[in-house]
């Protein structure tokens, strides 16, 4: 019998997933973990305990509830939220808490004065992507402005997949698909790494080798084996960030394929006939040699709910809570009683990328109820993700069969409203395991066993989210009040952040 096996490592949460040859799910396993937030715009990791720590707990966990022989894992593949920036020192030691994704926002600065240095076009020509709060480049030359004590011990700069595989094969390598987040320091037409644009963010020996997502980075080690419980000389694919993962697990495959991850931030991915440039999106090139994608993605999305929890159901049992607020919510006609939400909690990243723009609750009344608010929560990130959606059709490039994918989905009316708000329908496969799931996949692919379109097969659609048109009205309504509110108080907020 042939097995795999998938980890994924996000916001909140590490996953993994261990499956036989024809995708049965054999054992998973989870590990929570919490996002740090030292000020307003940080965002971090311990790589050590959330990274390495819940990579070593969910394997050994599945190993020995599976109870099969860890020599029959014929590969296994890691994603990890990204992009990320982790500095390490010449024995892959991390220097420190590892930088988040956008909603770190703390190289606006940094930003802004490589924009100038270089220029917008340039960038955006020569590296696919316009600098934003998602790139990396940026976030190294804030430890190098502000950490110099850490920037000048540093001998490797990874992300979140690198570490991991770092520590399973000893072997520094990213995948094509993260480094595209690392502009200025990626060309997308060359697929190498650059250094003409900006030569004192990093040096090309601080930078992992690039591979592609299902080339095989390495072995386990014996070292790793001892740790996991592994066999040594087990093969580890390069990985990729969890996004594309999770993409691939619901067979986002061909050009106009969508997948809309409801996950701790909303994250999109469409495959494309060629590379997208658009300063509101991302690109990067796809998990397979010859492929493309664009991205797009909210800041602030599941992170919201949880948010929401703390401080407005603290009376609730924990494992009540949501589901006793997703009821409240539901009990709410749509429009959520003429309620608009703004979920930029931490700054926003697509379409507007402003590292100022705010959460705002607009149109209170003395009527509403903590259900209202909540499905006001609900609708503004759905109407964030109808932003996004109307980019894609303003470039030409709407998006053709949508795949929803995360814990989201089982919230019926974030879901429900994202199909509506949108006018999408969503397609939801019969396994939801997520990046996980997509990662055993790709290690079955890395070694032979399979063939990308066998994602049909090992997890088919199981049900539809049809966009319901009675709500066209309110929602519609709801929506151009949205697009105004951000527009006519982008000024106020930031102004409110030069007061921080």
């Amino acid at each position: 019998m042939k097995h795999y096996l998938g980890v994924d490592i996000g916001t909140f949460e590490t996953k993994g997933v261990l499956v036989d040859e024809a995708g049965g799910i054999l054992a998973s396993a989870a590990c929570p973990h919490k996002m740090l937030v030292p000020q307003p715009g940080w965002a971090e990791h311990r790589p050590r305990e959330d990274w390495w720590g819940d990579f070593v707990f969910v394997t050994k966990k599945m190993l020995s509830e599976s109870g099969i022989d860890p020599k029959t894992i014929r590969a296994l593949g890691c994603s990890a939220l990204g992009p990320c920036m982790l500095p390490v020192d010449a024995a892959g030691e991390p220097l420190s808490n590892a930088i988040l994704y956008g909603v770190d926002t703390r190289a606006a600065r940094e930003i802004e004065a490589l924009n100038e240095r270089i220029g917008l076009d340039t960038i955006l020509e020569r590296c696919g992507n316009a600098l934003t709060s998602q790139s990396v480049g940026p976030k190294i030359l804030w430890l190098k402005n502000n950490r110099p004590e850490l920037y000048d011990k540093t001998a490797k700069f990874l992300n979140s997949t690198s570490y991991v595989n770092y520590r399973l094969t000893g072997r520094y390598v990213i995948d094509h698909y993260s480094a595209a987040n690392a502009s200025p320091l990626y060309d997308v037409e060359k697929r190498d790494w650059i250094f003409d644009l900006a030569d004192d963010i990093a040096r090309p020996d601080q930078l992992p080798d690039l591979l592609w997502t299902t080339d095989i980075a390495g072995e386990v080690t014996p070292e790793a084996a001892a740790e996991t419980g592994l066999a040594a000389g087990t093969p580890v694919t390069a990985g990729t960030i969890d996004a594309a993962a999770e993409a691939l697990s619901v067979g986002v495959l061909a050009p106009g394929d969508m997948m809309v991850m409801y996950g701790s931030t909303i994250f999109t991915i469409m495959v494309t006939d060629g590379p997208v440039r658009d300063r509101r999106l991302w690109y990067a090139p796809w998990l397979f040699e010859g492929e493309h994608a664009s991205m797009a993605g909210l800041a602030t999305s599941g992170t919201l709910t949880h948010w929401f929890r703390d401080q407005f159901a603290r009376e609730l049992p924990p494992e009540e809570a949501f589901a006793t607020l997703a009821e409240e919510a539901a009990a709410t006609p749509p429009g959520a009683g003429g309620l608009v939400f703004l979920p930029y909690f931490s700054g926003e990243r697509t379409p507007i990328h402003d590292p100022d723009a705010k959460g705002v609750l607009f149109g209170l009344n003395l009527t509403h109820t903590r259900g209202d608010i909540y499905r006001a929560l609900l609708e503004g990130i759905a109407c964030g993700t109808a932003h996004i959606v109307d980019t894609y059709r303003e470039i030409g490039r709407p998006p053709e069969t949508i795949y929803a994918v995360g814990g989201g989905t089982k919230n019926a009316v974030w879901a429900q409203a994202t199909s509506d708000i949108s006018g999408l329908d969503q397609l939801l496969r019969a396994r939801t395991l997520g990046a996980s799931y997509g990662n055993a996949f790709l290690a079955a692919v890395a070694v032979g066993d399979a063939q990308k379109e066998d994602i049909a097969g090992w997890n088919p659609v199981e049900r539809t989210i049809a966009a319901r048109r009675e709500h066209a009205g309110v929602y519609g309504r709801q929506y151009r009040v949205f697009r105004r509110l951000y527009e006519e108080t982008r000024g106020l907020m930031a102004e409110l952040s030069g007061a921080l």
